[in-house]
């Protein structure tokens, strides 16, 4: 414990090179990169300390990521040097509440999926506006496998449910799933739960990117009343490896969002999203160009080269700008996390 405490008062704990430096750093190093995610609901008596702990053991091993950890446990996005996995591994090991997690492995690899290595301290690993004292959040859904999955999604009195925002399920989903129209998983749990008052008794299979959201979602349906609440073991990363390992059906269509460098997944061929400019098949993600919007699209190749990867005219001219007219009109504002295009209601995949 001495050993740790001295650790992290050595330790820089955080990282502050911008990101064109962080490029040139990965490209310089060359190494190959394993991109995973993990999760686990626990009691955790110091988040602090944990943060500290987790950044002065991963900084060295050269791990990337987005973590968050509380009271509640720990929620990770992260890329480690393929070289150095085992080590990572022991370093989760080495913490009791997080022996045996499942990492789930990406599907496509990526050297450039994080640039930097971010462990923030939250109230809760994934923002959900519940009252968690007020029901058990370990009482959750039975957790099925990606055949068990596709068993489930055959039968008529099964309702497969996308947990994840609206701009996820845009570009990628299971067939035949409800795509809620929520654009926060707190605002989509409430949905969720209204959409489903008149199948109490059927089979709700929920599924999400790597199952978090479930985790926490089904636990609520049950304490709601819902009595046959399943959720997509490891969500879509799991199912896909699932899948090509065992050589079973792919019910997923399109691409899996995913929240880093990459944006997106491959998972199969479809295409199920169209370009948000000019209605073209399209299911590629990106941020406008104008860091003061950022707001987030499908946008194709075509409309991205005539609109200089921005979401509109006013912010194509605005990047026309010189650099420090454009810096001096961003002062003091903040970009939220918006989409371009905004569903009115819930819709139904096609199922097939």
């Amino acid at each position: 414990m001495v050993a740790i405490f001295a650790a992290v008062a050595k330790a820089p704990l955080h990282n502050r090179h911008d990101k064109s430096a962080l490029l040139e750093q990965l490209e310089r190093e060359g190494r190959a990169r394993t991109t995973l995610s993990f999760y686990r609901y626990a009691k955790v008596a110091n988040p602090t300390f944990l943060r500290d702990h987790l950044f002065s053991t991963w900084e060295p091993l050269g791990v990337r990521g987005r973590i968050y950890v509380s009271g509640e446990g720990i929620n990770a996005q992260l890329s480690v040097p393929t070289e150095q996995l085992e080590h990572f591994r022991q370093s989760l090991e080495d913490i009791a509440w997080m022996q045996g997690l499942r990492l789930n492995i990406a599907i496509e690899g990526d050297d450039k999926s994080f640039l930097k290595l971010i462990i923030k301290v939250r109230d809760k690993i994934v923002a959900d506006g519940l009252d968690d004292a007020g029901f058990d959040v370990t009482d959750c859904g039975k957790h099925v496998s990606a055949s068990e999955f596709n068993a489930l999604a055959s039968q008529d009195d099964t309702v497969i449910v996308d947990m994840r925002n609206h701009y996820e399920s845009e570009v990628g989903h299971f067939k035949g799933a409800i795509l809620p129209a929520a654009e926060t998983f707190r605002d989509e749990i409430r949905e969720v739960e209204d959409l489903l008052q008149d199948r109490k008794e059927e089979n709700i299979v929920l599924y999400c990117t790597g199952g978090i959201r479930c985790e926490k979602a089904s636990a609520y349906l049950k304490h709601k009343g819902f009595p046959n609440v399943h959720q997509l073991e490891g969500g879509i990363i799991e199912y896909t490896r699932q899948v090509k390992a065992q050589g079973l059906d792919n019910r997923f269509q399109g691409v899996n969002f995913v929240f880093d460098e990459r944006m997106a997944e491959r998972v199969s061929d479809d295409v199920v999203a169209e370009c948000h400019h000019c209605g073209t098949a399209c299911d590629t993600m990106t941020n406008c160009a104008n860091a003061a919007c950022n707001v987030l699209m499908v946008q194709c190749p075509d409309c991205a080269e005539s609109m200089k990867h921005t979401c509109s005219s006013a912010c194509k001219d605005f990047i026309a700008l010189p650099e420090d007219v454009q810096k001096a009109q961003r002062s003091g504002t903040r970009p939220q996390r918006r989409t371009l295009r905004q569903p009115t209601r819930a819709r139904v995949a096609r199922k097939g």
